[in-house]
């Protein structure tokens, strides 16, 4: 009786052991940090977020999303109304390698392999004026290593693309009707 004891304490150590490990070195996303600050805690739950609209290059498919914030911004007029906007406001740009559907009759790409998160932030008090209070960050998904990273870019990497949409508050997607 006390030998079955000890070889259930055993096993039950043992299954602990393996849970704990797996626990332990399994990759938490939202520790991730950019290097110019944002944090991917910032954007949890951004899977469940509200689209906003999609687009396609030839190397990838994107689906826009943001907050409630952002979204009751777009929907009160926001930026076509002149305002900026609010702190608080977050949208992510998801983007995946596309493939052919082998199951649709008709011709069509669907996404294949994630690639990455871009995300912007707005918070005019954590974030230059100069960028327009908006913080930009990527971060990049290893399908091999089931892994994020962040990007290595310089802080103002976004600036350099979104400042040709500095009119419309740094955001290239309009909200699309539905």
């Amino acid at each position: 009786m006390q030998r079955k004891g000890k070889l259930t304490i055993a096993i039950a150590t043992a299954v602990l052991s393996v849970f704990t490990a797996t626990g332990f070195y399994a990759q938490d996303k939202y520790s991730l940090i950019s290097p110019g600050g944002v944090a991917f805690s910032d954007f949890k739950g951004y899977e469940d977020w509200s689209v906003v609209s999609s687009a396609r290059t030839d190397e990838v498919l994107k689906v826009i999303v943001a907050n409630p914030i952002m979204i009751q911004a777009y929907k009160d007029g926001y930026p076509g109304n002149g305002k900026p906007f609010p702190d608080g406001s977050k949208i992510a740009k998801l983007q995946w390698k596309p493939k052919k559907s082998t199951e649709a009759p008709f011709v069509v790409d669907v996404p294949d392999i994630f690639k990455q998160a871009f995300v912007m932030e707005k918070d005019s008090k954590r974030f230059s004026k100069d960028d327009g209070g908006w913080g930009y960050a990527v971060f990049n998904y290893d399908a091999a290593s089931d892994k994020f990273t962040a990007d290595p870019s310089p802080v103002n990497c976004g600036t350099k693309c979104h400042v040709a949409v500095k009119a419309k508050d740094y955001i290239f997607h309009p909200y699309q009707k539905r």
